[in-house]
């Protein structure tokens, strides 16, 4: 955070107030990596704006702006107080302030709403780092207000459970209980986010406790039509690193649900379809035929730390990813572009044959064939095959 602090001195030189905020300070005092770099300050937007050479305002509205300084980015907001939040998401109005107490009453837990200056003295209103200290999540204020301004924070309250494996306090809790059914009225997309990163959480197994413990399970998109879901989990959960393999996971728990209905009702990417079906595949020919060379081909060097932890838990095949990368680094071709022919060539040993489909089937048969040994990758071997 040394570079980050020059934008502080920066903002500071200028004669505005100017504090790292949220995450970046929670991350500091729990000892772990810190990601994203939050800055509040008493500059408005076109302040900062002028302050800056490189300024992206991605959020004026709401006093944010992005400013690019020694080749990092670092998001810069102005004190603020919030008004209602009508559609449960953002204030319907802000009001740019001076000072940062203000600013920190409006923040989600207690955790988040703590503020230090550039040389690390922490302004701590809401005793965050005695919470930390106590592996607590608390809502900052009225948590009952706070879950109804945004109900996302009762899914994120759990993620955070999650990552840090902190207890959510019991005030906290029953907020989150009186507010829960407002779940249903958040975008899909916000929740599978926030579900994602549960999911990664290092404490997962705490997450999947308060799931099931406050029943929010009941208000997730097809969760709540298969409940019996969340007895199905593994015990203790291991972490997964992709939204695709906790779909492709929930597929195998519950075959009657197809890849396709997750993907529709989380509104997922096509990459998180990919991701779920290569999983699914993979773990399929992995109960069927055990690890073998036609199974690593098709496996993507992103689904293997996934792929080991639900091979693990749905076929009890312990598998590390050296075992996959060692097992891929002896096969002959590492894709179908490494073949010794391609499409022209059979064009070519066929020439009065009519182009159609079955020149890609054919070579998915030699793809296949040269993957498990049985034809050496030569034009010659391959010619002599194919006639």
């Amino acid at each position: 955070m040394a570079q980050a602090a020059d934008v502080l001195e920066i903002l500071e030189k200028n004669g505005h107030d100017a504090y790292f905020v949220g995450g970046c300070v929670r991350d500091l005092l729990c000892g772990h990596e810190i990601g994203d770099i939050d800055i509040a300050t008493s500059a408005t937007p076109d302040a900062v704006q002028k302050i800056f050479d490189k300024v992206i305002p991605v959020g004026l509205e709401h006093g944010t702006v992005i400013v690019r300084y020694a080749h990092q980015s670092y998001e810069v907001t102005t004190f603020r107080m919030d008004g209602d939040y009508s559609d449960q998401r953002h204030p319907d109005s802000v009001y740019f302030i001076q000072t940062i107490d203000e600013d920190l009453k409006r923040r989600d837990f207690t955790m988040n709403a703590m503020a230090m200056d550039k040389d690390g003295t922490i302004i701590d209103i809401y005793n965050g780092q005695q919470d930390i200290d106590s592996g607590l999540i608390r809502t900052v204020g009225n948590g009952h207000d706070r879950f109804k301004e945004d109900p996302l924070r009762i899914i994120r309250a759990v993620r955070f459970a999650s990552q840090l494996g902190f207890s959510i306090a019991p005030d906290t809790l029953q907020a989150m209980l009186s507010v829960k059914q407002e779940i249903e009225t958040i975008a899909i997309e916000r929740i599978a986010h926030e579900m994602e990163k549960l999911f990664r959480g290092e404490h997962v197994q705490t997450g999947i406790h308060y799931l099931r413990e406050t029943g929010i399970h009941n208000h997730l998109p097809v969760i709540k039509d298969f409940p019996h879901l969340m007895d199905r989990l593994p015990g203790p959960m291991r972490p997964l690193h992709s939204f695709g393999a906790v779909i492709a996971m929930l597929h195998r728990l519950e075959p009657a649900v197809s890849i396709q209905t997750w993907i529709k009702s989380w509104k997922c990417s096509n990459k998180v379809k990919q991701q779920a079906h290569e999983l699914d595949a993979a773990l399929a020919r992995l109960q069927s035929e055990g690890l073998d060379r036609c199974l690593v081909y098709r496996l993507s060097d992103s689904c293997y730390k996934d792929f080991t932890v639900l091979g693990k838990f749905f076929s009890n095949v312990s598998i590390t990813e050296k075992d996959i990368r060692d097992m891929k680094q002896l096969l002959p071709i590492k894709s179908k572009q490494d073949l010794a022919i391609d499409g022209n060539d059979i064009i070519h040993f066929f020439p009065d044959a009519k182009g159609g489909p079955w020149i890609g089937e054919l070579l998915n048969d030699i793809e296949q064939e040269v993957i498990i040994g049985n034809l050496r990758n030569d034009k010659k071997a391959i010619r002599d095959w194919i006639k």
